[in-house]
């Protein structure tokens, strides 16, 4: 490219004890580009950014600004250099307000005394550069959604005439129309000659966002400056992976087609959410729920599960009907669940691995209200061998394992449980390339277990690869049931667009937007 490079890092090293966690990478980035940055958990993009953002510094190679080398002894001087970064764990302060976090630690003051009606006009004046004038520079961070806080942060960045801002995984905990808004924002920024350094392992939001991206695995840069909307999936996975995937999902098995069915929904109905929901999955087969976000795909699959009391309807699990609204009933009978949100309804992030996936069998290793710890730690690390969590370390504590890994665990909780049938609500949210594509496997092995799973994705293109059928779920209802290889994303969308033509969404009723 004729644009000469604003930031460069080359042969970069940093090494921690027994650990080389860089080890030869390079990065080029230019003024007014996306450039993302892509790599599995444990590639070394976060030390990566830590080194760019003055929290690390480097055992070898060389940093350029401007063709000039620079070196950051602590992250105030990436700052005054022009450098701010913005972490997936948002460092705010949730009892200030925006201006006072805009401004946090180079606050505008004169004689030792802060001038807060400068800072508030300052602040607004930064906000409306992002098209947000609706965030008050007075309102308390704290009660901001998770959107509001991103752009307060890139507001910060700013703040700090910033020419490199390096957003780590800023769309995770974002909804699909904050998303869009995030990437308005960074067009903008892209557009005023600030460079964005983007990591994401969702791919779909490279092609959209990104001009160029630069691939890390093992800590070195495998590849660089490869065009962000050109460059083949299937290519990236290789370099991500280091192994040749022609698909990322696994072949399909048939199911026994005269088998009776493992879950029976019939006539499913819960007021204001969903309506007459029928189906049938039988031991091995995957049915996928597609639909748009409020569909209502995640609250059949709760109402199923007994987190939610039905108002009419039925579910029986192994030809035992179960009681509508009790969790415990249906984890007898051999259910179990993979929840949305993993991190704050399904794990125990600040205790063992081992005990998060013996949760569910935990009467299993228990005498008289006193639990057999050993065999319990035994059990667990069985289970979380046979579906490769990583690392091997059953007493280590669950928040410090990757989002794969950490799916993995809810995994092996339900197979220590021996469930009959296993709801998958969001199964691959916030899990990288390499992990993703080990979760289908371990989705389609557990099918060919004799497991009945149901999955619930947001990416269509997920659903039709993962399952063997396929329901579209519009506005609460089942507008197609069929085999997944008789239907593709357009097809999906269009039985979705054609059920809202004759009708308006559960939230165009209410006034909301999805």
């Amino acid at each position: 490219m004729s644009t000469p490079p604003l930031l460069e890092m080359r042969g970069i090293v940093k090494e921690f004890p027994g650990v080389r966690a860089l080890d030869g990478v390079d990065l080029v980035v230019r003024a007014g580009e996306v450039h993302c940055l892509l790599g599995q958990n444990g590639a070394g993009k976060s030390t990566l950014i830590k080194v760019l953002a003055g929290a690390h510094g480097v055992d070898e190679g060389t940093i350029l600004w401007n063709g000039e080398p620079v070196t950051f002894a602590d992250p105030q001087a990436a700052l005054a250099t022009g450098i701010a970064t913005i972490y997936q764990e948002l460092d705010l302060v949730d009892g200030l307000s925006v201006a006072d976090n805009i401004f946090l630690g180079h606050e505008l003051a004169r004689a030792g005394i802060t001038r807060v009606a400068d800072m508030n006009k300052a602040a607004r004046r930064l906000l409306e550069t992002l098209g947000h004038p609706e965030i008050r520079p007075s309102r308390e961070v704290g009660s901001l959604s998770a959107a509001g806080k991103q752009i307060v942060s890139m507001a910060r960045a700013l703040s700090r005439q910033a020419r490199v801002i390096v957003m780590d995984e800023p769309s995770a905990v974002l909804d699909p129309d904050e998303v869009d808004g995030l990437f308005r924002v960074v067009d903008d920024l892209r557009a005023s000659g600030v460079a964005i350094v983007y990591i994401s392992h969702r791919l779909e939001e490279i092609r959209r966002i990104g001009d160029r991206l630069t691939v890390l695995k093992d800590g070195r840069t495998v590849a660089g400056d490869l065009p962000a909307k050109d460059t083949p999936t299937s290519e990236l996975i290789t370099l991500m992976t280091g192994r040749s995937v022609s698909s990322i999902f696994p072949r399909r098995t048939s199911p026994v087609p005269d088998a009776p069915a493992l879950l029976s929904v019939d006539h499913l109905v819960r007021d204001g959410e969903f309506a007459d929901v029928s189906f049938d999955v039988r031991p091995g087969e995957i049915v996928g729920l597609a639909g748009l976000v409020g569909a209502g795909r995640s609250e059949i699959i709760e109402t199923i599960y007994g987190a939610r009391r039905a108002t009419g309807g039925s579910v029986t699990v192994d030809g035992a009907r179960l009681r509508s609204g009790s969790v415990d009933a249906a984890v007898r009978a051999g259910l179990g669940l993979c929840p949305e949100e993993r991190k704050s309804q399904g794990l125990m992030l600040d205790d063992a691995v081992y005990r998060n996936i013996s949760l569910a069998s935990i009467n299993r290793f228990a005498r008289f209200g006193v639990s057999a710890e050993g065999a319990e730690r035994r059990a667990a690390h069985q289970a979380a061998r046979s579906v490769d969590v990583r690392p091997d370390a059953p007493d280590r504590l669950m928040r410090t394992l990757s989002g794969g890994n950490q799916q993995k665990v809810v995994l092996a909780r339900w197979l220590l449980r021996s469930c009959k049938v296993l709801l998958l609500d969001e199964p691959t949210r916030g899990v990288d390339v390499g992990a993703r594509a080990e979760i289908y496997h371990l989705v389609r092995e557990l099918a060919d277990s004799g497991v009945a799973l149901v999955v619930v994705s947001s990416d269509i293109d997920e659903v039709l690869g993962l399952s063997d059928r396929v329901l579209v779920i519009a506005d609460g209802s089942v507008v197609h049931d069929g085999p997944s290889d008789a239907i593709d994303a357009s097809g999906v969308l269009d039985k979705i667009l054609a059920t809202h033509e004759h009708q308006p969404t559960t939230a165009e009723q209410k006034g909301e937007v999805a």
